[in-house]
């Protein structure tokens, strides 16, 4: 997969885009990226790229015209790829969401700056507006780089066991189990007892207890979409009733 970056800022995606899990993507060939300055494709010699909104109000907006042709250059490189705003009124980013783009070949992703963009680019090629929360950011750019990472870990490959993916937060529609490693007991506090059983059995119904425990605490509203069972439901009631452990 590449993702095809519009930004500002290029400088800022040295580190993410070349350390960790993306950066031995890059490595093996799985990911790839290339970055476009939207500052080079100003029309007078400031490279000039934002302006007053009309209508009055605080701040600037991003012009049209540079970012259009930013856009146009992307677009060329990557005919037919979606084309991504991060932009805090956007659709919020899910799992579901990462899991869908990853079966992209190509991603365009705009990273917003000032008080947004001219609406007209958004129109002009049907951008898809993102968010990763609801905040403002100073900058999309952080917002991209949690869209790459959140995407990228999941092309194939990528994470090496696709069993990482599978068993996370989110991917079977809960929060994740509690984890544990050695030392089997520190400062009093120890490993609960099934997870060193070795009955695999026990082990995965506690750990679907604990993801439902965790759920149904935290996030309650996840269990309203969560592909649940017969048992699930049963656990879920003695949990209300606090019977389950």
């Amino acid at each position: 997969m590449k993702f095809h970056i519009l930004t500002l800022f290029p400088e800022m995606f040295a580190g993410p885009l070349s350390t960790s899990i993306i950066g031995r993507g890059v490595e093996s060939g799985l990911l790839g990226f290339e970055l476009y300055n939207i500052r080079d494709y100003a029309l007078d010699r400031h490279r000039t790229v934002d302006d007053a909104p009309y209508g009055g109000g605080a701040g600037m907006v991003m012009k049209v015209e540079p970012l259009t042709a930013c856009l146009e250059e992307a677009t060329r490189n990557a005919p037919g790829a979606r084309v991504l705003l991060a932009s805090p009124r956007g659709t919020p980013l899910t799992q579901k969401m990462a899991a869908e783009l990853a079966t992209e070949r190509e991603i365009v992703v705009v990273c917003g700056r000032y008080e947004g963009i001219d609406e007209r680019v958004r129109e002009l090629f049907s951008a898809v507006e993102f968010s990763i929360g609801d905040y403002v950011l100073t900058g999309g750019e952080l917002a991209a780089m949690v869209l790459v990472d959140a995407v990228g870990r999941l092309v194939p490959g990528v994470l090496g066991s696709s069993e990482s993916a599978e068993d996370e937060s989110f991917s079977a529609g809960l929060l994740e189990y509690p984890h544990y490693t050695r030392p089997p007991e520190f400062r009093g506090l120890k490993v609960p007892e099934v997870l060193l059983s070795g009955n695999h059995k026990e082990i995965a119904r506690w750990r679907r207890t604990q993801a439902l425990l965790k759920t149904s605490r935290i996030r309650p509203s996840l269990l309203e979409t969560a592909d649940l069972t017969g048992e699930d439901l049963r656990v879920l009631q003695e949990l209300e009733q606090g019977g389950a452990r």
